[in-house]
């Protein structure tokens, strides 16, 4: 660690990237969220963190070094706050160290069989205006921008291959909006108030009902001020030094001169996208994919990556595979005397076993996420004679956190693996066991005899290949894997991750959100009941524009390649609100225009952006006609809201709010 540490000091130095020096690098972090799991390694944990402040300070680096989640983090060092929320009231370790939040985690990351998770806009700002009224210092989003887990990145076990984490730019770099809007006007009102804040002294008054009053101000500082309510279910009204200020519920008003209010965590006043995808319209009217296919060899016959090895127990699978595939077989062979019927016991831990007899596959089993060690077993005729055992074990993501994360098992260590007979059973644990690591398919994908014309379907270890025109345009690119059961995608020989849609999300955890009061990672859910990940996102870079480009999938488990295409993601419609004598601003992508309006309505529609209703409103047929003129055939637009606007709508109190939605 300390060799590691040191190389990357020193190339940071070589670099002149750090501030003293005139680069961008203001901070350096040594660990990470050590202290969530510092008691289980006893009066070794302080030590080591102990040893981490000692070997880092050494490095001379002149800039402050943190260490998050790390609540004795000995001095010099910075301890720091991460998580959904709390940290407006974390407290450094030293009253001279600066309030940092490190980790504010924009959404989370989804599991195969968990639903999507989501963290509205309003309540991540709720707690970032909330931070910076403590007195916070710095604050820093995970994740700002949303990713893929290409080949066999994600770890977990369990996480899927998207990391979009519901981040305000998403896995393909669009901004998610309301949220990247939301915030973005968020740290400008901020920003307005960088002096009182650097500079001014605190005074804070609190209220009944969880209100609060926070004024920044000093001698040569304009005053600036935060109004909160920081109750889950009552809205407030405040009169603060003779003005009147409308707080909804888990909310805080930014005040940059203690007089108007800029901004409310609760008031979004940035457009809503809804994003959709289009079939590829650089293909034939069919859209349909012409499939060549091959077998995977297995059981006796299969080579894996070359080497095979004998020991007489059963071994850890990553300590074997070395993190080169998810795939270990273990073999061994039993000679019984007549035909005889055996249960198959496997004991395993984890994630999946395919279990074969005589090259003939007898079953196949998976854990469920958060209990992923199990026990297989399944009746099995035996032959006369000897009889070849192959158990495959698959892995789907390695552990990455938690207290001896490095040391978890995996695969069928120890087993043990039994044979149960009527009036006998045998221990097969300790018999000579075989081992090839991976399948032959990985190794080389191309020096292969292919089938063309008709292929098989819903046939576990099975290679797919087709190939196809790359999309036009410069919009975000997914392949719909809907159909396939699990396994491994390739474009033009990269991997673009593990796919499973065949493993469902849960039916229950969704229901309406409502981001007010303590928020965890399953109060916002959608995809209930729907495939864990459907899309998988394929770069441009990728691709080949104007020739054939090629897809190969390993369907591990059997699955169908019929339903298989490629599509663009874009925004579909775009939904923004905004009241008298403010600007309404309408925005497509990457070239996209806006193509028509679709509503116009004063006061609160019903139903929501893509579904709007007149409901309890007024349609506006001068907001209909100044929207069309301003913004039809443009990828964006705004407009500044005026009387003039609802004309045909005098009979509302003023002052009134414009809903609209468009086309993109």
């Amino acid at each position: 660690m300390q060799n590691f540490t040191t190389l990357i000091v020193d190339m940071v130095k070589q670099a002149g990237l750090f501030a003293t020096q005139g680069g961008p690098i203001i901070l350096a972090q040594i660990e990470n969220e050590f202290g969530n799991v510092e008691t289980s390694y006893g009066d070794a944990g302080p030590r080591y963190v102990n040893w981490c402040s000692q070997m880092a300070d050494s490095l001379s680096i002149d800039v402050p070094w943190i260490m998050c989640q790390q609540a004795d983090a000995p001095q010099p060092m910075i301890n720091t706050c991460n998580g959904f929320s709390g940290c407006d009231a974390f407290t450094p370790n030293n009253e001279n160290s600066p309030k940092i939040w490190t980790e504010n985690w924009t959404g989370w990351f989804k599991n195969w069989g968990s639903p999507d998770p989501h963290r509205p806009a309003e309540e991540l700002a709720f707690q970032v205006a909330r931070f910076f009224q403590t007195k916070g210092t710095l604050q820093n989003y995970y994740m700002y921008h949303g990713g893929t887990n290409f080949g066999r990145t994600s770890g977990g076990p369990y996480i899927v291959t998207s990391y979009d984490y519901d981040a305000p730019l998403d896995e393909y770099g669009y901004t998610r909006q309301p949220k990247w809007g939301h915030l973005k006007e968020l740290h400008a009102s901020i920003k307005l108030m960088e002096k009182a804040l650097t500079y001014g002294e605190v005074e804070e008054v609190n209220l009944d009902n969880e209100l609060t009053i926070t004024k920044y101000s000093g001698d040569g500082v304009n005053p600036a001020c935060f109004l909160s309510n920081q109750n889950s279910n009552l809205n407030a009204t405040i009169d603060y030094e003779g003005s009147t200020y409308f707080l909804p519920a888990w909310s805080v008003s930014i005040l940059p001169d203690c007089k108007s209010e800029v901004y409310n965590t609760a008031k979004v006043k940035t457009q809503t996208s809804l994003m959709v995808k289009k079939r590829n319209t650089a293909m034939e009217a069919s859209e349909v994919l012409y499939w060549s296919w091959r077998p995977e060899r297995l059981g006796i016959s299969a080579k894996g990556f070359g080497s095979t090895f004998t020991v007489n127990n059963l071994l850890e699978q990553k300590s074997v595979t070395l993190d080169e595939s998810d795939y270990l077989w273990y073999t061994t062979s039993v000679d019984v005397g007549e035909k005889e019927e055996f249960t198959l016991s496997v004991n395993t831990t984890g994630h999946i076993l395919h279990a074969f007899v005589n090259d003939r596959l007898v079953g196949s089993q998976y854990g469920l996420a958060g209990q992923l060690n199990f026990t297989f077993e399944r009746k099995v005729w035996f032959n006369p004679g000897r009889n070849v055992i192959s158990l495959l074990s698959a892995t789907v993501g390695l552990q990455n956190y938690g207290a001896y994360y490095d040391l978890a098992p995996t695969g069928i260590v120890g087993g043990p693996v039994k044979l149960i007979g009527e009036n006998t059973t045998l221990d097969l644990s300790n018999y000579t066991w075989s081992y090839k690591i991976g399948l032959d398919g990985e190794l080389d994908q191309r020096a292969v005899k292919w089938h063309s014309g008709m292929f098989p379907t819903n046939r576990p270890f099975t290679w797919y290949k087709a190939t196809f025109q790359a999309p036009l345009g410069s919009e975000a690119v997914v392949v719909d894997l809907l159909g396939m059961g699990k396994g491994t995608a390739w474009v033009n020989g990269n991997s673009i991750g593990r796919f499973w849609p065949n493993y469902t999300a849960s039916a229950d955890g969704c229901h309406e959100c409502d981001y007010r009061g303590t928020f965890s990672s399953n109060k916002c859910q959608t995809g209930c009941g729907e495939p864990s990940q459907r899309w998988y996102h394929v770069p441009r870079s990728f691709l080949k524009l104007g020739e054939p480009n090629t897809l190969m999938l390993f369907e591990e488990a059997g699955g169908n390649p019929l339903q298989v295409n490629f599509q663009t993601v874009t925004v579909g419609a775009a939904c923004a609100s905004a009241s008298e004598g403010d600007t309404l601003s309408l925005s497509c992508l990457r070239g996209r225009t806006i193509s028509s309006v679709d509503f116009a309505s004063f006061e609160e529609p019903e139903g929501t952006c893509g579904a709007f209703e007149g409901g309890k409103g007024c349609s506006s047929d001068e907001a209909f006609a100044v929207i069309k003129d301003s913004c039809l055939g443009k990828e964006s637009c705004s407009i500044e809201i005026t009387e003039e606007f609802g004309k045909s709508c005098g009979t509302l109190p003023s002052p009134r709010k414009l809903a609209v939605q468009v086309t993109c």
